[in-house]
């Protein structure tokens, strides 16, 4: 028989061998609880599979659209003259085919946008891509000036595609290839508003302004069934959420009358009582909206999202050098179509060959800047295309003949170029997903705000710093030179202020990104857990 001694060390060894199976098997479960936890967690470090191919379809896709409807939209401007011919209306009446397309898509994107946050981005462009189709065929086909009228309007809310299309691309892709997508994009985005105009003029003069929608409308139908039956529904979306409808009806008319003074105020007059009562009464309903808003559990005016540095910047960049493009467009535009010694007397098409750099410099700058933003960070390109911005249009300023313009163009686009890269990246880089659809439907808002200040500021130096030229034996009010110089030197400020403005940005990409920044975002890596910190729920 064993010894009493050797009974207890058998005895103490069993137990010991009970503990320590019982540590193992606890160690086991808690590690498996942990790796559950992790797994649901929305904080866990393991990324879910990128699926390249797919995402490149997504991304050609959103390239393709983005080309398309910018040329669907920007095609109509050299055929208004011929519009008002067509229908038997003034100038003013026709200017509102393209102020009230404005007005409305301006005043749906803050709705668009929180709608796909809602119920999904994909389910919601698909509704607009629908309407935008059925509007397109509706105006090419426009028996009377009303019905042309009414479908360009509603036509506006094609505004609302590319704040969804950037979303769907920063779910889709991952966080150091977002600035590479979001460059394609920019890239085509100019593309299609730069061809669209020399494009547009050339078809409008061989087979009518109507053509112009017939050619692009089908291409537009086919891009929106393969985005149908290709894209996937958005993975971040809050179906519980309650859309704040008083806020988006008080908001978009706010924006709509403020939009719609600025637009027609050279046509009808800046002091004319419609105007001041648009632009000030939009602007004063706008302050008792922010106490309203800040009652409401989910608005549609978000100041806290409004509030964040990244955004403001974004924002803030947006109007200054929304406002300075379209200045400066617009006196190019007029510099070069108006008869000499005023301008360089080009018509329609040879204008838009001109301005053809400018689709070009985008193209060529915005696709390398989006493949080196991870490397460099974003603020350094948002600086120098400020900088390049500000230094083009200045020499354009300088300029003495109609090819120097062209050759200076390419400097101020490539600015330009680099600035919609790196406003575009900064700021869906530093919200969260759930908040992507509002985040930049409310920048497209401010960009609008920004373009309509621009023509109009244009048009007052133009119609201010006038004299008399005779001209076949007729006498002519035209623009001086001063008019030019100064809208380019208005140009050359709003890429200044954009500047200042940048300095405040935090840095998103790059070796060093802020740290508040990257959290606000979602993005910050999870803090390491020491493996005996105790698991909590």
């Amino acid at each position: 028989m064993p010894s009493l001694g050797s009974s207890s060390q058998y005895g103490d060894r069993r137990l010991n061998e009970a503990i320590s199976a019982s540590t193992r098997a606890g160690t086991i479960a808690a590690a498996t609880a942990r790796t559950s936890i992790e797994e649901r967690s929305p904080l866990s470090s393991e990324k879910p599979a990128f699926d390249q191919s797919y995402a490149n379809r997504v991304l050609v896709l959103f390239a393709l659209l983005a080309a398309f409807v910018l040329y669907v939209d920007i095609m109509l401007t050299p055929s208004l003259p011929r519009i008002a011919s067509d229908y038997n209306v003034t100038i003013a009446e026709v200017s509102l085919v393209i102020s009230l397309y404005t007005v409305f898509g301006t005043a749906v994107n803050p709705v668009i946008g929180k709608l796909g946050d809602i119920l999904g981005k994909k389910r919601i462009l698909i509704y607009v891509l629908i309407i935008y189709c059925l509007m397109v065929a509706v105006t090419s086909f426009a028996s009377n000036f009303t019905v042309l009228l009414i479908s360009r309007t509603v036509q506006g809310i094609g505004l609302g595609i590319f704040p969804l299309a950037f979303s769907l691309v920063r779910e889709e892709f991952p966080r150091e290839l977002v600035p590479r997508a979001q460059g394609i994009l920019s890239a085509m985005f100019g593309a299609g508003a730069a061809f669209g105009l020399p494009l547009g003029a050339l078809v409008a003069n061989s087979y009518g302004w109507q053509a112009n929608y017939h050619i692009a409308l089908p291409f537009i139908v086919v891009l929106t069934v393969l985005i149908f039956y290709t894209v996937k529904e958005s993975k971040v979306t809050d179906p519980n959420a309650k859309l704040d409808y008083v806020g988006a009806v008080w908001l978009g008319g706010t924006l709509g009358a403020i939009v719609l003074g600025l637009s027609e105020g050279s046509t009808w007059g800046w002091t004319s009582l419609p105007v001041l009562g648009m632009i000030f009464g939009g602007a004063a309903l706008l302050i008792p909206l922010v106490f309203y808003e800040r009652r409401v559990l989910e608005p549609i005016l978000n100041l806290k999202l409004l509030a964040i540095r990244n955004v403001i910047v974004s924002n803030v960049v947006g109007i200054a050098s929304g406002a300075a493009l379209f200045i400066a467009f617009q006196a190019i535009s007029f510099q070069l179509e108006l008869a000499p010694p005023s301008g360089y007397g080009f018509d329609i098409l040879t204008t838009g060959i001109y301005l053809l750099p400018l689709a070009v410099a985008i193209l060529i700058v915005a696709i390398p800047v989006g493949r080196l933003t991870p490397r460099y960070g974003v603020k350094p390109f948002l600086y120098f295309g400020c900088v390049l911005g500000a230094f083009g249009f200045y020499l354009i300023s300088a300029a003495t003949t109609a090819a120097q313009i062209a050759e200076y163009l390419i400097v101020a686009s490539a600015g330009l170029g680099m600035l919609l890269v790196a406003t575009q990246n900064l700021l869906v880089l530093s919200v969260r997903k759930r908040e992507m659809g509002l985040a930049t439907s409310l920048n497209t808002v401010f960009r609008n705000i920004g373009s309509s200040l621009g023509a109009p500021i244009a048009g007052s130096l133009m119609t201010t710093f006038v004299t008399a030229y005779v001209i076949g034996g007729q006498t002519i009010s035209l623009p001086t030179h001063t008019a030019f110089h100064y809208a380019y030197y208005i140009a050359v400020a709003g890429f200044a202020v954009s500047f200042v403005v940048a300095l405040f940005a935090q840095e998103v990409m790059g070796k060093n990104p802020h740290k508040v920044a990257l959290e606000r975002s979602g993005d910050a890596p999870p803090a390491p857990t020491s493996p005996d910190q105790p698991m909590t729920d």
